[in-house]
């Protein structure tokens, strides 16, 4: 089973679907003819961890270690023969088996309960009388969640589900604090990740170990990793690469870093590494002269960067699919962490992981990192390719779920996308994350519902129009209220990110869009939401241009990390005072409740009223059709074949035929009539215009083609009958 590479994802990422950028490396090595093994050490250190031997270690050790202390870690540690007999059933459970076992969790006084079961309200709203799996899943992850509070307090204060030891990679302008902390002791966490590494070294005795860190979370258990292979495979190379050093290590001066790693990688992994393979697996070729592509390493004992190599990036359609053989696949669990449709995505079902395209379309957002290449460099990839890739996976993992992992996925493409989802007869179920732009009509929304888009999110940021302005978002709160409203109609779940603090913000500004949010919850447009406050990275406009938005950074000495940068706020505003109340009044909204309250409510310290009319977001949604479509505009129908019934209609010694036309659909059906001659064309051009034939006709090529036969085409498209089907079913593109 040797292979001559290795790549890793240390813990912790996801527990319910594998962070996909070392499948995406693997697909593209297989182009190469390089092999590879790859491995998710995060779940398989969980899955050690909250087994019945693992959990009898952690009880023990804390036990011996008399580092109980608080009431609840004394309550878990008093049930813990319940913990033991129960954990098993319920990791399986949340892997996907014996669905059955549900309605047992959900039976009172079944799961041992602590802490985490005080946040229990709200249930019933959540999941109904009926959803015993999704209701069964969250008191299934509390109970895990009560055990991750006992590990943290006991065990390892660093623990968490999705991240580990953080803040020592966090805005950690110098290696010192790390350094210090991997000169110590292992951890019981360390030693279960390390056993684990071990073992598969030793099966695949790989000449090359590469590490992808995506974020701060991953980056101890990363540098614990490399210096146990460091002192117990000397000969192996290490190397790292991923969304961490790619933002935070391109100002990499300490040379300490590299006792525990080799190379690191920056930016698109797939040429570097092809690079840094053949430099490691041919001895010949060993020497700091390589020419290699966006790689720190040491020479003449100083951290160097190689960038010599002329070569290009590989383009989107060369990289080949992503390969998600070796990850165990099965043992995936499943979680709710809140009770919120829509976070649920995050965390619970495994997802196949694709990107649309390279980059941001868009690319201006002053908060966003859009001087780095991953932001900056845009690429899509053809929507014929992007499904044949959809169908490997399908293949390869028996998952029809995708997440498309795009800054913000191009409506154009979306719109490609969809139509040849529906021309192959897929089934497939996909979201991804937008920009709330215009492109999104209400025709385009319900073609991206038909092709299995369930939901999207995007970010509303902060909900003002002079903001939405300095932030260079390219959207107005009524045009995203607009757009919101489409994706709903057409049953497309929506969450908003939103954002407060940003520099100059007043604090007007924050109550009038917190006004905004809530009429869009009251409304029904808008299904979920988060806000976060605004923070400064170095390689945002901001960032790089901070006087311009009236704050002042404050630098630090750079040898290590480079990305967060703490500021003062010109304004002298406190935001963070507003962090509980923007949340509170949200999670209430969430729930459809609590729309009467007066904003001031929420907030323990005076706030001005709102500016906002009551009615804004309602007057915004009041849109007059639009009787005008561009010549070039795609004409489709997702319906299907109609049932015809020719009628004769006599009135003073005149008759004439009249064809009555019948669809139906999955739950219902509709019929209009038209005049015989016109419907005999209507029902030739409808097949003409269903996407599985692969033929779309575009609105002048029906006209035209109209008016061969008859006269004036626009009096007959916008008659009351082809309404009826445009709101079944016949879409303008």
């Amino acid at each position: 089973m040797a292979k001559d590479l290795i790549l890793i994802t240390p813990p912790f990422t996801q527990l319910n679907t594998p962070y996909p950028a070392t499948a995406y490396l693997k697909g593209f090595l297989n182009t190469k003819g390089i092999s590879s093994f790859q491995m998710d050490l995060g779940i398989e250190v969980i899955l050690k961890l909250f087994s019945k031997v693992g959990l009898r270690n952690i009880f023990d050790l804390a036990q011996e270690n008399n580092s109980i202390i608080s009431d609840n870690c004394h309550r878990i540690y008093a049930l813990k023969e319940h913990y033991l007999n129960t954990i098993e059933h319920v990791i399986s459970f949340l892997q996907g088996h014996n669905a059955t076992f549900a309605r047992q969790i959900c039976t009172p006084n079944f799961l041992p309960q602590a802490a985490r079961f005080e946040q229990l309200d709200g249930l019933e709203w959540a999941f109904g009388s009926m959803g015993h799996q999704d209701k069964a899943k969250h008191l299934a992850t509390l109970y895990l969640e009560d055990l991750s509070d006992f590990i943290v307090e006991c065990i390892d204060e660093n623990f968490g589900f999705s991240r580990y030891a953080e803040r020592l990679g966090r805005s950690a302008n110098s290696f010192n604090e790390l350094y210090r902390y991997l000169q110590g002791d292992s951890t019981y966490i360390d030693e279960l990740t390390l056993d684990i590494l071990a073992e598969r070294l030793s099966t695949v005795k790989p000449k090359l170990v590469c590490f992808s860190v995506p974020f701060p979370g991953n980056l101890y258990s990363a540098f614990r990793c490399a210096q146990f292979i460091k002192q117990n495979y000397p000969k192996t190379k290490i190397a790292m690469g991923g969304g961490f050093p790619n933002t935070e290590l391109r100002s990499l001066s300490d040379i300490r870093v590299f006792d525990f790693f080799d190379y690191i990688s920056l930016d698109d992994g797939e040429l570097p590494l092809e690079l840094l393979s053949i430099h490691c697996l041919n001895p010949k070729s060993d020497d700091n002269n390589a020419l290699l592509k966006r790689i720190f390493l040491t020479k003449d004992g100083a951290v160097y960067y190689n960038n010599l190599s002329t070569r290009s990036d590989y383009k989107q359609s060369e990289v080949g699919t992503p390969d998600y053989s070796d990850l165990l696949l099965e043992k995936y669990i499943s979680v709710i962490e809140i009770a919120n449709p829509m976070h649920s995505l995050w965390s619970d079902g495994r997802w196949n992981k694709l990107t649309m395209a390279h980059g941001c379309y868009w690319g201006k957002c002053t908060f966003c990192d859009i001087s780095l290449d991953y932001i900056k460099i845009y690429e899509p990839i053809a929507a014929k390719l992007l499904v044949d890739r959809m169908e490997e996976l399908i293949a390869q993992t028996g998952e029809t779920g995708f997440h498309f992992v795009d800054e913000a996925a191009p409506p154009a493409l979306m719109r490609a996308l969809a139509l040849e989802i529906i021309k192959r007869n897929l089934t497939v179920s996909w979201w991804t994350n937008i920009r709330f732009e215009k492109s999104f009509g209400q025709d385009l929304c319900k073609l991206l519902k038909a092709s299995g888009c369930i939901a999207v999110s995007g970010g509303l940021e902060v909900a003002s129009d002079r903001l939405l302005a300095l932030i260079q978002k390219g959207v107005t709160v009524e045009q995203v209220a607009r757009v919101n409203r489409n994706f709903t109609e057409a049953g497309i779940m929506v969450h908003c990110y939103l954002m407060y603090g940003y520099p100059t913000q007043t604090v007007q500004e924050t109550v009038d869009s917190l006004e905004m949010v809530r009429q869009m919850f009251q409304l029904g447009i808008l299904q979920s939401g988060f806000w976060h406050q605004f923070a400064l990275t170095a390689h945002s406009p901001v960032g790089l241009n901070p006087e311009k938005y009236h704050i002042i950074p404050d630098y630090q000495h750079i040898t290590f990390a480079n990305n967060d940068i703490q500021f003062t706020d010109t304004t002298g505003i406190d935001h963070e005072q507003f962090s509980y109340g923007l949340k509170k009044s949200l999670f209430n909204f969430m729930h459809g409740i609590c729309f009467d309250h007066p904003l001031q409510e929420w907030f323990d310290f005076k706030i001005p009223k709102t500016t906002i009319a009551p009615n804004h977001i309602e007057n915004a949604l009041a849109e007059e059709p639009v009787l005008n479509t561009k010549p070039n505009a795609k004409i489709v129908w997702l319906g299907n074949t109609p049932l015809v019934e020719t009628i004769t209609k006599s009135k003073k010694g005149h008759s004439w035929k009249l064809l009555k036309m019948t669809f139906h659909d999955k739950s219902s059906y509709i019929s209009i009539t038209v005049d015989y001659q016109h419907g005999e064309w209507l029902r030739d051009a409808l097949a003409n215009m269903l996407v599985a034939n692969g033929k779309i006709a575009t609105y002048g090529q029906l006209k035209t083609d109209f008016e061969l036969q008859f006269e004036n085409f626009e009096l007959f498209w916008y008659s009351k009958p082809i309404q009826t089907l445009r709101n079944y079913g016949l879409l303008t593109l």
